[in-house]
């Protein structure tokens, strides 16, 4: 065969190799865990973390919220599954490690916006979050806050007491907590923690990227990133972060809209830019989080946004979407765009995301039964046929996540 032939044959064989490899997919699998509602109290911040074996448990904590308050939140609970969904046990309440603890002065303090997410380097599964403090029944405002953490037991079925990470600046970082976020954990063991903070001075809340260590007990604060900020209503807030293809990614909460920025050291970002469309518009994302599905072919935004037929729906936070993001371009192509779970008046915009294994990435979250004013609390009886269920939406891949346990 002369070199031109074969350099041919090479060409034909490589392409039909790539056409043959099948394009990134999946299906959703939409499940309820639980539902029931008393009208009184209703289940919210259902998240999960994976522990991996040959069947990964699946532990995915929440906790009951007073609907008569506003953020008024109790001990966290845990459910949990070993067999990949097809039973579940709990809820059970976590009331001495994870409960209230009373504080001087009638100072009520809690645990709040837990995320847990496996530690490979030391075999635990971490949750963090950060505190939140009542004085009769309400939030204290303008109180001090930080991020919170619990280590769990899987022998037991424990979590360690709460407990707070120390700070370098308790002046710069007064109010300051890990709430509703996604961290990244490095192969050193080291994390990557997004956190919201300002001091008592200060009307907006900036974002930065701590890098902590952890060594199976203690999550300590080593270094901070830059400070990332919007001087927009009230700043910016509950960041998640992801890598993808050596550059990380931050999407942010603003009031008006949800933020992006990017960075290739995980802790020094560029300057946050609205979310959009690929087509240049906005993508009606705000005042709410969202969140980071990550496949190792594609990067992807779970979100919330106007213009649903979701006029009804407090601050528009249901259906909860799934898109694909174009990460060069920061935008999410509106023709990837799906439903993970359908709106049934509730609001779905708190929730959380856990790869279980290279085939399956879980979004798990709850209706939470308060809306508009002027009643505020939706009925056991509403119109929607919400009952603060709690779902998982199942992400099947149709090609393996080769970085599922690396996120």
């Amino acid at each position: 065969m002369t070199s031109l032939l074969r350099v041919l044959f090479l060409s034909l064989v490589s392409s039909a190799a790539l056409a043959a490899e099948p394009a990134l997919d999946y299906r959703i699998q939409l499940e309820t865990i639980h539902h029931g509602y008393d009208g009184q109290t209703c289940w919210v911040h259902a998240r999960a973390g994976t522990i991996p074996g040959r069947t990964p448990s699946v532990v995915l904590t929440m906790q009951k919220l007073l609907l008569t308050g506003s953020d008024v939140f109790f001990a966290l609970n845990e459910m949990r599954t070993d067999d990949l969904g097809k039973t579940w046990s709990g809820p059970t309440e976590h009331a001495a490690t994870l409960g209230r603890r009373e504080e001087p002065d009638g100072v009520t303090a809690a645990i709040c916006d837990f995320t847990p997410k496996w530690h490979a380097k030391t075999g635990k599964l971490l949750g963090t979050g950060h505190t939140v403090r009542y004085r009769d029944g309400k939030v204290i405002p303008n109180v001090d806050r930080q991020t919170a953490y619990s280590v769990y037991n899987a022998d037991t079925h424990t979590w360690s007491p709460w407990a707070t990470m120390a700070m370098p600046d308790t002046a710069k970082f007064q109010s300051a907590g890990a709430g509703c976020t996604q961290r990244l954990d490095l192969p050193n063991g080291d994390i990557l923690l997004p956190i919201y903070f300002k001091n008592k001075e200060q009307k907006q809340d900036r974002v930065t990227v701590l890098r902590c260590s952890f060594d199976g007990t203690t999550l300590r604060y080593v270094e901070q990133g830059n400070d990332l900020v919007v001087p927009i209503e009230r700043g910016l807030a509950e960041p998640s972060l992801t890598r993808f293809h050596d550059r990380y990614f931050l999407t942010l909460r603003n009031d008006r809209a949800g933020y992006v920025c990017t960075s290739t050291d995980g802790l020094h970002f560029t300057e946050p830019q609205v979310w959009r469309w690929d087509d240049g518009t906005e993508l009606g994302n705000y005042n709410t989080q969202q969140h980071w599905v990550t496949h190792s072919d594609g990067l992807f935004l779970v979100y919330t946004r106007t213009g649903a037929n979701n006029d009804h729906v407090f601050r528009h936070r249901a259906p909860l979407f799934i898109g694909q993001v174009d990460p060069e371009k920061l935008c999410v192509l509106r023709s990837t765009e799906r439903v993970l779970v359908p709106e049934r008046g509730a609001r779905l915009g708190n929730f959380g995301v856990t790869n279980v294994n290279e085939n399956e990435t879980w979004v798990t979250v709850t209706e939470w039964m308060q809306t508009w004013g002027p009643n505020y609390i939706m009925r056991p009886d509403n119109p929607y046929g919400s009952d603060n269920s709690v779902y998982a939406a199942r992400i099947l891949w149709n090609t393996p996540n080769r970085d599922w346990d690396k996120q």
